[in-house]
């Protein structure tokens, strides 16, 4: 269950109750898509720098290990050693992400395993029947992330097929939780809107699944290619079509910036790469922007990688220097810490915005923090 507690302007702090445990929103979820961050992060890891949710992707654990091997192991939670809430993707993103190695039809999407090239449908059914194996605490529909620029005929049959798919989910998610032998019979499920930049398209799809009633709802289709202002437009034009006491996840997304903008815009959960990715190329995040730790300027540089951070890696006392010298060396050390650092910098700051909305002051907090980043504030359009 859903509760608003308090709203500021269009910035929305809730709390979402799942079997699994709470989860406070704004959030950001921090991606496992194999079941593990990349970066050598343990589930005690991302305890301690205060991850609420985890999120795996459904292709890849059906592709590797399988999902029945997970299921067998006791569901995902248990595999991983996770015991707060998992969100699995759907499989919907690699519709678009594998592009070269998938057909798209009615019933579904027969793809080519990126690991051994055997062949694989996955259709809204498949895609339920692996995320119930899997057990994790939210299931998202199978859709199409359709390819930015696509023309109006492409995103209307894409969007009209997404929604067809969406009913399918339903009906199976209720027959699998009904299931004696189901791992998570209380298995959440969040439908997706979809429909590019086509503001029409958009906001008529999210009426039409505002109307099933799923346990959440997200957006789709961002953050592929359209500039950041598209984005932030398409938002501004489609999150008051979608239910109010329901979370609304915008999938992908992204850079601080990007989320402090989202959450304006009346967003409440988060997911991206770009931590760990960025970590694990010795880019960090600070409140005063990005760092690149492989700059020669850090090689002497005694200090941490932000003052005052709480992450392991600042808290222990390592350096600049020496973190540097780490990556430079290859060492998988050098990129751990970078990753748990970013990570905590994103969990840290939604603990910031919560606080901000809260206290009736997100705008303030939003301009400042923005303005620490070195970027300028895009205000909403609507």
């Amino acid at each position: 269950m859903y509760t608003l507690i308090r709203k500021d302007h269009r910035a929305r702090r809730g709390r979402l109750e799942t079997v699994h445990g709470v989860i406070e929103t704004p959030v950001f979820m921090n991606v496992g898509t194999v079941g593990a961050i990349k970066g050598a992060v343990s589930a005690d890891d991302l305890r301690e720098i205060g991850t609420q949710v985890e999120l795996s992707n459904t292709y890849h654990l059906h592709v590797r290990p399988g999902d029945q091997v997970v299921r067998q192991m006791g569901g995902l939670h248990a595999f991983m050693r996770w015991d707060r809430p998992i969100l699995t993707d759907s499989g919907g993103f690699q519709v678009f992400s594998l592009a070269g190695l998938r057909k798209i039809r009615e019933e579904g999407v027969w793809f080519h395993s990126h690991v051994d090239g055997r062949k694989i449908f996955m259709g809204p059914e498949e895609s339920m029947q692996i995320q119930s194996n899997l057990g994790s605490t939210i299931a998202m529909a199978f859709d199409e992330c359709a390819p930015h620029p696509a023309t109006r005929e492409y995103m209307e049959d894409s969007v009209a097929r997404t929604t067809r798919w969406l009913a399918r989910c339903k009906a199976e998610m209720e027959r699998l939780n009904a299931l004696p032998d189901t791992l998570n019979p209380h298995q959440m499920l969040f439908g997706i809107n979809q429909g590019g930049t086509f503001e029409d398209i958009r906001i008529a799809q999210a009426e039409q699944i505002a109307a099933m009633d799923l346990d959440g709802y997200a957006l789709g289709g961002l953050a592929v290619g359209e500039s950041h202002e598209e984005m932030y437009r398409i938002l501004d034009v489609t999150v008051p079509h979608l239910p109010e006491d329901k979370p609304i996840y915008l999938m992908g997304v992204g850079t601080p910036a990007n989320i402090l903008e989202a959450v304006d815009r009346g967003v409440d959960f988060f997911d991206c790469v770009y931590p760990s990715r960025n970590g694990r190329h010795g880019h960090v995040y600070t409140n005063h922007g990005k760092l690149n730790l492989f700059n020669a300027r850090f090689e002497t540089d005694g200090a941490p990688i932000e003052e005052g951070c709480g992450c392991p890696a600042c808290r222990g006392g390592y350096s600049r220097a020496y973190i540097r010298h780490l990556l430079k060396a290859g060492e998988m050390l050098g990129m751990r810490f970078c990753v748990l650092h970013n990570l905590y910098f994103y969990n840290t700051m939604m603990t910031e915005i919560r606080q901000a909305i809260e206290d009736g002051c997100y705008a303030q907090y939003r301009r400042r923090k923005l303005a620490g980043l070195g970027v300028e504030p895009v205000e909403p359009t609507v």
